[in-house]
């Protein structure tokens, strides 16, 4: 990583998390550590032609992280992955700015969720049925975590709330991952979290779409703080920034 991708993810971070298996509930001895955080790049970095980056690798083993922007253009798209990291049991850091952040959790859950996480998990299980195929048997560990993103949509859809931690589920998956249960048990388990999913989706409490203004005004005040902050001695760009302000109301 550059010096300065590297001073992004450890001066602007404004949400860090676990998640992987110790967010779920599923961590054994072995289980690695996933992080996941977001970082907000300064204003005056976009006023130049190269924009610092969408997302970082690093600096940690296992760390990812999203610019906030991206961030919420993925998490307006339903993205499963995104949507569970705001929904994190287990933060490390947050900010003023990340809480506000968390405390949008709702206007990103929509209705929408469904088709994302309903692609998804059918990608995951064309891959399970490969490896049947081909081996004989899918990979146990992808199974497990297949099972929990169904469960995890069809009780998004149910309550209007997203939970990512497995509670009393976590023996039964866990046998999954073991191997204990045959590929059939498993197809049909599969099979009917997702037909309850598409039975919970035309009655669910979540909105059609996501609040795309509430985030918005969200990210334009973001912006504007942080231009305001890296040049508070400057009165013409407080001016340019207060313009902007007055424009957009």
């Amino acid at each position: 990583m550059h010096p300065q991708d590297l001073a992004l993810v450890r001066d602007h971070a404004i949400y860090s998390c676990v998640m992987g298996s110790r967010a779920f509930g599923l961590a054994t001895d072995g289980s690695d550590t996933d992080r996941r955080g977001v970082f907000l790049a300064p204003t005056p970095l976009f006023w130049h032609f190269e924009k610092p980056p969408t997302h970082l690798d690093g600096p940690a083993e296992e760390q990812f992280s999203w610019e906030l922007e991206r961030f919420c253009e993925l998490a307006l798209r339903a993205n499963p992955n995104v949507l569970e990291c705001l929904h994190s049991p287990l933060v490390e850091h947050v900010t003023d700015t990340g809480r506000e952040l968390l405390a949008l959790r709702d206007a990103f859950l929509s209705r929408e969720a469904h088709d994302t996480f309903a692609r998804y998990a059918l990608g995951q299980r064309k891959k399970l049925d490969s490896d049947v195929r081909t081996h004989g048997a899918p990979r146990w560990k992808h199974a497990m975590h297949l099972l929990r993103l169904l469960m995890s949509c069809r009780d998004l859809l149910r309550t209007g709330e997203l939970t990512i931690d497995v509670g009393e589920q976590r023996e039964p998956l866990l046998a999954v991952k073991r191997g204990e249960l045959s590929w059939p048990e498993v197809e049909s388990w599969m099979n009917r979290l997702a037909a309850e999913a598409e039975e919970a989706a035309p009655r669910s409490p979540l909105p059609a779409g996501p609040d795309r203004k509430r985030i918005e005004d969200f990210l334009f005040r973001t912006r504007r703080a942080s231009a305001l902050e890296a040049y508070a001695d400057d009165e013409v760009v407080q001016r340019v920034v207060r313009g902007v302000d007055a424009r957009q109301r």
